[in-house]
């Protein structure tokens, strides 16, 4: 099977923007594949947990032409014995490093393919001696061009696997009158990103949010509460997030990534 190259690169990683990290690996891309056109999905994942890459990846990459080539850098084991991932899921390309991070990508394909990258492989695309820091540049940046310009495909570049790392962050704990599961991300506003998608709460009548010493009214929208005022919503990417109306929930609840947030039915208390 092969996926037909859109020609359109994807990078997500926890390199910030300060420092030539990222542009250095653009400039590899464009070196091998001129008419590539690269996308920055983010870079200001939490450094080093790969678990809130895979989240974005996962909700993002529906948003872009099949055959997107999505790459993934937050690679806290880089240089190490840790293995690099080419998936196909979904009509898409992921390349990231075997550490979880693509957990949450394919989950939701239960069809998609898994290759390691092997160093004979790499040879045979040029990638030789990568540096044991900068994997970024030396292989995900050269294989990710030639993936886009479909020069290859996931298969031509190891041997395929049954299976990944499992994600960081386990999967919600769904019980009969609640839902519970972590801070995922938290957004450029403060608001509280968790892993709980809607799904697994529109059964109950009357969901309350608790987070912290701190339970909140599910709502529809920002505006639906005061400016100072804690909500929580499901966001428009499906999942439930606690919020305050125009101000930050992170700093005002004190609350960071990993926090456990407990959605219950009020419909079940006394």
């Amino acid at each position: 099977m092969t996926t037909p190259a859109s020609g359109v690169i994807t990078i997500t990683t926890d390199f910030g923007h300060q420092g030539p990290f990222v542009g250095v690996m653009k400039g590899c891309m464009l070196a091998r594949f001129p008419a590539a056109r690269i996308i920055d999905l983010t870079h200001e994942i939490l450094v080093h947990w790969p678990a809130e890459a895979g989240f974005w990846l996962a909700r993002a990459c529906g948003y872009f032409p099949a055959g997107t080539v999505h790459v993934a850098v937050v690679d806290p084991g880089v240089g190490t014995a840790r293995s690099i991932v080419a998936v196909r899921a979904g009509g898409h390309l992921f390349l990231a490093p075997d550490n979880g991070l693509l957990a949450p990508v394919v989950s939701r394909a239960p069809d998609a393919l898994i290759v390691r990258l092997g160093a004979g492989e790499l040879a045979r695309l040029g990638v030789h001696h990568p540096s044991a820091t900068f994997h970024g540049r030396d292989i995900f940046a050269p294989v990710a061009a030639e993936l886009a310009a479909g020069r290859c495909q996931p298969e031509d570049l190891g041997e395929r696997v049954g299976a990944l790392v499992p994600s960081w962050v386990e999967d919600p704990t769904v019980e009969p009158r609640s839902v519970t599961g972590v801070v995922i991300s938290i957004d450029h506003f403060g608001n509280l990103i968790t892993n709980i998608d809607a799904a697994l709460i529109e059964r109950f009548r009357l969901p309350l949010v608790h987070a912290g010493n701190h339970s909140f009214p599910l709502l529809r929208t920002y505006g639906d509460s005061r400016p100072g005022e804690y909500l929580a919503l499901v966001n428009s990417f499906g999942v439930v997030e606690i919020a305050r109306a125009e101000n930050s929930a992170a700093e005002g609840l004190g609350l960071s990534r990993g926090a456990p947030v407990v959605v219950r039915d009020r419909t079940d208390q006394p």
